[in-house]
């Protein structure tokens, strides 16, 4: 059976292209969020393998969502994707419990390197 993915990013060009990149390697998109509050919601509705965030989002941002899914399950696996890479937010983003970090623009292959390195 093939992973499972919620991505969430507020941009859908961003959405559409890890949705795309992630389908082609055999992984199942069940969900998409575009706000951080949406992001939690449907994780606990939807229950993915893994999830990408990203950092900036309206409503609730990805680190404080992370924290949010993090504290509702312990093992969730999320991958951090941001036009940031700032030191700062990728500590940040790792003490929230996301589990990697991905800058954008991104290479497939570093996205996949990710996902795959997460999920074990």
């Amino acid at each position: 059976m093939a992973p499972t993915v919620l991505i969430c990013d507020d941009a859908i060009f961003m959405r559409t292209m890890v949705g795309d990149i992630l389908q082609q390697a055999g992984f199942e998109v069940v969900g998409e969020a575009e706000t951080g509050s949406q992001a939690v919601e449907k994780y606990k509705l939807l229950r993915p393998d893994l999830v990408t965030m990203d950092i900036v989002m309206p409503d609730m941002g990805g680190i404080d969502a992370v924290r949010a899914i993090t504290q509702f399950d312990p093992n969730a696996k999320v991958v951090m994707c941001s036009a940031m890479g700032q030191q700062a937010l990728v500590v940040e983003a790792i003490q929230a419990g996301a589990k990697d970090f991905v800058v954008k623009p991104f290479q497939p292959s570093r996205v996949l390197e990710a996902v795959q390195r997460v999920l074990g």
